[in-house]
C-alpha cells in the first residue's frame, strides 16, 4: 500500500461516495514509486468537471481542459490544492502544445494513453492497485525515459516534451531511451514553437535539478540548445587559453555542474552557467595565448538580452546581469586595497557580495582548480568583512541632501546631486571623512563653485573612480588574458 497524504485519501473518498472512481496519477505516483516526495498532487477521476464542482463547492475551475483545484485545510502548502481532473482524450495538436479539443474519456486506460512518458503514465488506487498499460513500472526500475506509444508523434502532438523529456532526465538521473533521444534529435525545431514562458519554466525546473550540469549537455547533444540557449551553443569547441583546461561551453556547465552540487538558488545557477557567455564573441587569437578582453561586459549584455527573451523576471535578470559584469574581480593579496574593495562593494551592492564571491568559486571549479576558495579569496572575504560598515552609497553618508539644501540655503536641484557625488568619492578613498560636520563644511567649500564648475569635478570624480577600476581591469588582462 503505497503512503498517501490523508487530505488526497480524504478526496478519493468523498468521489468514491458519490459513485466515482479516481486513481493517484502522473508526477505524484511516479515520485512515491521512487521513494521522492512529492510535490504536487493530481487526480484523476470518472466524474465530470460540472460533477466535481457540485461535490466539492469550494473549488477552482479556471481551464480549458477538465482540471478542478479541489481545496484543503492543509497546513502543508503542497496540500493545500489537489488537482483532479477527468479522465480525458485529446484530439489534434495544430499548435504543437495544446490539444485543439479535449474529450472526455470512460476509462483511466483511455487517460493514461494521451500521457507524455511511460513512468509519468500510471495510475493507482487501493482497489485496483498499479495500472500500468505502457511498462511505466519496469521503465522505473531500469531508470529510463521512455515516450508513450511512438515518440516522434508525442512531441509533434506537443513540442514541450522535447525539454520535459531532459528535464525529467537531469531531475530523476534517468537516461532517456534510444528511440525517445532519437526523436528528440530529429524533432528539436519544434520547440519554437513554444511559448518561450513555457520553455522558461521548463528550463528552470531543469536548472534547479541536482544533475542540471547534465541537462545542459544532453540539450546541445539533442540539439535543443541551438533553440533554447544559442548564446551557450556558441562556446561548444571554442578552445581557451593557458589559464583553462576546458572549452568555453565545457567551463560553463562546469560552473553551473558546482552550482548545483553546493545548492544555490536558480539565480546563482543561472549566473553560473552565463558567466562566460562573451567568451566566444570576443576572442582573439588562438592557443595558449588567446585572450578574452572585456568578455564580461559583453557578457553582461547578452545575459541581458537572453533571460529577457525569456522572460525571466526583471529582478531577477539586473542582478544575474550584474554579476557577471562584476565576476572577473581582483582578490590577490598585492593589488588588493581597502579603497578598492568600498568601490567593488559599492559597484555590486553589500547585499550580492556573497553571492559574487560563489561565481568565483563555480568559475574556479570550472576551470579545473582543486579549490574553490584558495587564500587569495579568504584574504578578499576578510577585508570586506573589515569594510563592512563604512559608507559605499549616497545612503550610507553621514549628511544627506536635507542638511546640504539648509546648509547652503538652496532649493532642491542638480546642485545637491553633485556635490554628494564628490563627497561619495572623498568618503570612499577616506572614510574618515564621513563625519556630518566635516561634510557640511567641505559641502560649503564646493558651494561655492558655480554649478558648471561642480558638473565638472564630479564627473571628474566619477572619472577617477573609472580610472582606478580601469588599471584593475589591465591587471586581470595581464594576469588572466581576459
Amino acid at each position: 500500500m503505497l503512503k498517501v497524504p490523508s487530505e488526497v485519501n480524504e478526496v478519493a473518498k468523498k468521489l468514491a461516495e458519490h459513485k466515482h472512481e479516481s486513481y493517484l496519477v502522473g508526477g505524484c505516483l511516479r515520485d512515491l514509486l521512487i521513494g521522492r516526495t512529492p510535490h504536487d498532487w493530481d487526480l484523476a477521476t470518472s466524474a465530470t468537471p460540472t460533477e466535481l464542482q457540485k461535490i466539492f463547492p469550494d473549488s477552482v475551475y479556471e481551464n480549458q481542459f477538465g482540471t478542478v483545484g479541489v481545496k484543503t485545510d492543509s497546513k502543508d502548502p503542497d496540500l493545500k490544492i489537489i488537482e483532479v481532473t477527468t479522465f480525458r482524450k485529446e484530439g489534434k495538436y495544430t499548435d504543437k502544445r495544446h490539444p485543439d479539443e479535449v474529450v472526455f474519456a470512460k476509462n483511466i486506460e483511455d487517460d493514461l494513453a494521451r500521457r507524455d512518458f511511460t513512468v509519468n503514465a500510471m495510475a493507482w488506487n487501493p482497489k485496483r492497485g498499479i495500472v500500468d498499460p505502457f511498462g511505466g513500472e519496469k521503465d522505473l526500475k531500469k531508470k529510463i525515459i521512455r515516450a508513450v506509444g511512438k515518440p516522434a508523434e508525442r512531441f509533434n502532438e506537443d513540442a514541450l516534451r522535447l525539454m520535459r523529456a531532459v528535464r525529467f532526465s537531469a531531475q530523476l538521473d534517468f537516461e532517456i531511451e534510444k528511440e525517445t533521444l532519437a526523436a528528440i534529435k530529429k524533432s528539436a525545431g519544434l520547440i519554437e514553437f513554444i511559448a518561450k514562458e513555457r520553455i522558461r519554466d521548463e528550463l528552470s525546473k531543469l536548472l534547479i535539478a541536482d544533475k542540471a550540469a547534465e541537462g545542459i549537455v544532453a540539450m546541445q547533444e539533442t540539439g535543443l540548445l541551438k533553440f533554447v540557449l544559442p548564446e551557450i551553443e556558441e562556446g561548444v569547441g571554442v578552445g581557451q587559453n593557458k589559464h583553462h583546461i576546458y572549452s568555453v561551453f565545457e567551463h560553463n556547465w562546469r560552473s553551473l555542474e558546482y552550482a548545483a552540487k553546493k545548492k544555490f538558488p536558480l539565480d546563482l545557477r543561472i549566473a553560473s552557467l552565463l558567466h562566460d557567455v562573451g567568451k566566444p564573441r570576443t576572442k582573439k587569437g588562438n592557443g595558449l595565448d588567446s585572450t578574452f578582453y572585456g568578455h564580461q561586459v559583453v557578457g553582461e549584455k547578452i545575459a541581458l538580452r537572453l533571460l529577457d527573451r525569456l522572460k525571466y523576471p526583471k529582478a531577477m535578470i539586473e542582478k544575474i546581469a550584474l554579476l557577471i559584469r562584476e565576476h572577473m574581480f581582483v582578490y590577490d593579496p598585492e593589488s588588493v586595497t581597502l579603497r578598492g574593495v568600498r568601490r567593488l562593494i559599492s559597484r555590486v551592492g553589500q547585499d550580492n557580495m556573497d553571492d559574487l564571491i560563489k561565481i568565483r568559486e563555480a568559475d574556479r571549479i570550472g576551470s579545473g582548480v582543486p579549490k574553490a576558495q584558495p587564500y587569495r579569496l579568504r584574504y578578499l572575504q576578510a577585508m570586506i568583512e573589515k569594510v563592512k560598515k563604512d559608507p559605499i552609497g549616497p545612503k550610507m553618508i553621514a549628511a544627506n541632501g536635507t542638511d546640504i539644501m539648509k546648509a547652503l540655503k538652496i532649493e532642491p536641484g542638480p546642485i545637491v546631486g553633485y556635490i554628494i557625488a564628490i563627497l561619495l568619492e572623498e568618503i570612499l578613498d577616506e572614510p574618515k571623512l564621513n563625519n556630518k560636520e566635516k561634510l557640511l563644511d567641505r559641502a560649503l567649500e564646493l558651494g561655492k563653485l558655480s554649478e558648471k564648475d561642480l558638473r565638472t569635478l564630479s564627473e571628474k570624480s566619477k572619472k577617477s573612480a573609472q580610472e582606478a577600476q580601469g588599471r584593475i581591469d589591465e591587471e586581470i588582462k595581464k594576469k588572466y588574458f581576459v
